[in-house]
């Protein structure tokens, strides 16, 4: 098959893209410059698509809640025993899984023997074996690692915090499930879930690094082993989100030193892909390190006060159908944290954006985006996230030199709503 070429006179990237026959995307990123490679192929599939409506059929699957980690899982065990880890390791290459919210991925680097590696990467994703035994005998395995998560300051500070912005979204749901959930987990189920979301029409593949196009082309054309792509898209069913919080605050006492605390906004504005959702994330980003990172009131403030220390990080988490900021650390004292926050972004709103903060700002996010094509792990994982909500990572530039002040001022009034504010703290036990 042929790639369509792309040329960024911009960054001096090139990507090369097609779509095969049996509706799997290919996008390579070659980087001859470098000595090793990253590939990562990935599912539009994660831990919020519990229901769904598969093409050709007309009633709802619903399925136990963590059953797309517990396929990751499943996906590296072979019907005679080995395990693919094993087969990675022969030909020096490093491989990982993971599952998110919105996608499932199974990835390789490698600065050796890259055509063996991205053979067998090919070849196992697309190679299902479940057996109500295996799956049984998993079980244990997942238990041990949900409560280990369960134990986990970091991973409850956060889930606690999503439980406070959604009602009824899946992503409010830990991407693990739960021991009780996985324990309804079946073969039968695993099977249905593979059939549906594995299809090579819900699928792509990403490489970047020092790869031959041509001959990576054709390794991918000879490892392909369907060629059946659904004709109309999986149906997704998720409950209605109201624009509400749930709660404002949540408490929990473990084993930690110091209180922790993770606090920030839920965003409504919801419902678009694209260009569109790329603007969004450009502008917020631009406000959340006008207002927070070092260099800003907000952060000097508190700092100053001894409320926060280096721990202070901030975050933006986008998908089409959902959205929030987060602002996180430790603080011997996080409700006043919480406060002083919600206070001082009133005054700025009263008081109004300083305009010479944002073109600073907005510079500092293009200079972070031209960084991001040295590290090709982070560009590959960050280029598939963005090309699973329908975005470009080409189309950066075209976006960024449309974003205004104005538009700025507009997001941070939508968004810095005091009643879409939520604290979760984790706090030393007695």
């Amino acid at each position: 098959m042929e790639l369509e070429k792309k040329y960024s006179e911009i960054t001096g990237e090139t990507l090369y893209s097609g779509k095969h026959k049996s509706g799997l995307e290919i996008f390579i990123l070659p980087k001859p410059e470098y000595s090793g490679t990253y590939a990562i192929f990935g599912t539009r599939y994660g831990s919020v698509d519990s229901e769904f409506i598969v093409p050709g059929e007309t009633e709802p699957t619903k399925v136990p809640d963590g059953i797309a980690h517990y396929l990751e899982h499943k996906m590296f065990d072979q019907p005679d025993g080995s395990n693919v880890f094993d087969k990675f390791s022969k030909y020096g290459g490093n491989a990982n899984a993971f599952t998110s919210f919105n996608m499932t991925a199974y990835l390789f680097s490698a600065t050796s023997n890259f055509e063996e590696n991205l053979k067998t990467l090919l070849d196992y994703v697309q190679s299902p074996y479940y057996t109500d035994e295996t799956v049984a005998k998993e079980q244990g395995i997942i238990g041990q690692e949900i409560r280990m998560y369960d134990d986990n300051p970091g991973w409850k500070l956060f889930f606690n915090f999503i439980n406070c912005l959604y009602c009824e979204h899946p992503v409010k749901k830990e991407i693990a499930g739960t021991v009780e959930s996985i324990a309804d987990i079946t073969a039968d189920y695993l099977y249905k879930c593979y059939n549906t979301f594995y299809n090579l029409s819900n699928m792509s593949i990403v490489i970047v690094g020092n790869t031959d196009v041509k001959k990576t082309v054709e390794i991918i054309e000879e490892g392909i082993k369907k060629n059946e792509p659904f004709t109309e898209p999986i149906k997704r069913i998720y409950p209605e989100e109201p624009e509400k919080i749930a709660s404002k605050y949540a408490e929990k006492s473990m084993a930690v030193s110091s209180p922790m605390f993770m606090m920030g906004f839920k965003d409504n504005d919801t419902g678009f892909g694209g260009k569109a959702l790329l603007k969004k994330n450009i502008e917020i980003t631009i406000l959340m390190r006008m207002l927070f990172d070092k260099g800003s009131h907000i952060y000097k403030k508190l700092y100053d006060m001894g409320l926060i220390n280096s721990t202070f990080s901030l975050d933006y988490t986008m998908q089409p159908d959902y959205a929030f900021t987060s602002l996180d650390g430790e603080s011997s004292d996080p409700e006043k944290v919480f406060e002083i926050i919600l206070d001082e972004l009133d005054k700025i709103r009263e008081e109004g954006l300083d305009e010479a903060a944002f073109e600073r700002a907005k510079k500092v996010e293009w200079g972070k985006y031209i960084r991001s094509y040295n590290d090709i792990e982070g560009y590959a994982c960050a280029f598939m996230q963005l090309l699973f909500m329908g975005i470009d990572y080409f189309d950066f530039y075209d976006v960024y030199k449309t974003v205004t002040f104005d538009d700025a001022v507009k997001r941070f009034n939508k968004h810095f709503n005091r009643d879409l504010a939520a604290l979760s703290v984790v706090k030393p036990l007695n």
